[in-house]
């Protein structure tokens, strides 16, 4: 499958992104992946809702915004409105945490070959 639409999407990923749901929250957060739905895939996300205050006695109330922090989040396409940048993606380091280049293969776990035949305590109970 092809992300030929996808393709401005895929030049977000990182970025930190504003999202505006259909219930008038906002969510703010690592724009990390999505798919052919818009679900969406955010990492370190803060939501932000307006609150309105009860009016008393005829006085207007008073909106104010609550925050609130989530973490990694997937939101569900349909239910996102708008999606806006907010920040470019942090700037990359030079240095690794790991070398990069070619690794080595080696087989591990369950099912992998023995390189050196059967170790001490199989077979005729020699050691090799």
């Amino acid at each position: 499958m092809s992300f030929v639409k996808g393709s401005k999407l895929l030049s977000y990923i990182d970025y930190r992104m504003r999202v505006t749901l259909s219930d008038k929250r906002m969510l703010v957060g690592t724009f990390m992946a999505f798919d052919k739905h818009m679900n969406l895939v955010l990492g370190d996300t803060e939501e932000y809702r307006k609150l309105r205050a009860r009016a008393v006695d005829g006085k207007q109330a008073e909106e104010r915004e609550q925050k609130r922090v989530l973490g990694l989040v997937l939101v569900r396409g349909e239910n996102v409105v708008s999606l806006t940048v907010e920040g470019p993606p942090p700037p990359q380091d030079d240095e690794r945490l790991t070398p990069g280049g070619p690794g080595q293969a080696r087989p591990a776990g369950r099912g992998s070959a023995v390189p050196n035949g059967p170790g001490v305590g199989f077979g005729n109970g020699a050691a090799p």
